[in-house]
């Protein structure tokens, strides 16, 4: 396929590099100079404007967006003036899925086809295999399905159901996320606050070697812990969100269902920002090895 794509950041970039050994044809915009240069290397072909990237693109267009849910309005907005009827949005970033839902609808009445895609398994998923979980119209889904099993890893992608339910699943997904490293954070504090003097790398590492909790979080612990030392002297104690697990806090709440562990992840990473802690700095580092979110103090 010819991907119109939009975003080249971490996860935009290394989803475009394994797009490009699949054989499908790029063409990529990003207002990052650098990175545009860096997907030029690669082998797509890129265009310094929307406009541009539009002009060069195919028509009917499959137009990916990979940019922080933040902005993806703006640029939905932009693109509005250059899309034709026929084209299709791929919405790959961690969008309200409330917003998912209304813009599949408002898109639909252009004549332009909107699926909304939750992308988990960070930059390195990105590269070697995301796990996909796509809404809309099963239809416009079916379509795709070449595509998706190229970007996913073995088995890794799904349709999730109608508009929004793609972005709704992986919500829920972050939100779990959020329990899982805080269950995480406090069990190792407790060890490291123990009389034991325990190795906690070891631990981390054993850990994931047959345990009922082995998991790709426990294994990139392990490898914080041999990145930054066991006191991560360096990484912050104040543990970001990036919103999802708030957004489903909220839904849960709406819809009368307990949270009680998420909204505690969410709480405590909100304490960790005027009191930042161990805990904090364990959340931080997981974030970092599977996110490459920043562990500075400073932030």
């Amino acid at each position: 396929m010819h991907i119109t794509y939009i975003g080249l950041g971490k996860m935009g970039l290394n989803m475009v590099t394994r797009l490009l050994e699949k054989g499908h044809t790029v063409t990529a915009y990003d207002r990052d100079n650098d990175a545009r240069a860096a997907a030029e290397k690669l082998g797509a072909k890129v265009a310094s404007t929307i406009p541009d990237l539009m002009a060069d693109s195919p028509s009917p267009r499959t137009v990916w967006l990979m940019v922080p849910h933040q902005v993806v309005g703006d640029v939905l907005d932009e693109l509005k003036d250059h899309l034709k009827e026929g084209d299709t949005i791929i919405e790959g970033g961690n969008s309200p899925f409330r917003d998912s839902v209304a813009r599949a609808k408002d898109f639909h009445a252009r004549g332009v086809r909107f699926l909304d895609a939750g992308i988990s398994g960070g930059p390195g998923g990105a590269r070697d295999g995301a796990c996909i979980m796509v809404g809309g119209d099963k239809d416009i889904y079916s379509d795709y399905i070449t595509l998706f099993h190229d970007l996913a890893v073995e088995g890794g992608y799904m349709y999730a159901g109608k508009a929004g339910a793609g972005h709704f699943v992986k919500m829920v997904h972050n939100g779990i996320e959020y329990g899982m490293m805080q269950a995480l954070a406090e069990g190792f504090d407790i060890m490291r606050e123990s009389e034991f003097e325990l190795n906690l790398t070891d631990v981390a590492r054993l850990y994931n070697h047959g345990s009922v909790i082995e998991s790709k979080l426990v294994g990139w612990l392990k490898d914080g812990f041999e990145r930054y030392g066991e006191d991560l002297a360096d990484i912050s104690g104040s543990a970001s969100a990036s919103g999802e697990g708030l957004w489903t806090v909220q839904t849960a709440k709406e819809m009368g269902v307990g949270v009680a562990v998420i909204e505690d992840s969410l709480n405590a990473r909100t304490k960790s920002q005027a009191k930042p802690s161990y805990q904090g700095q364990l959340i931080s580092v997981m974030r970092n090895m599977f996110g490459g979110h920043s562990t500075s103090k400073d932030l």
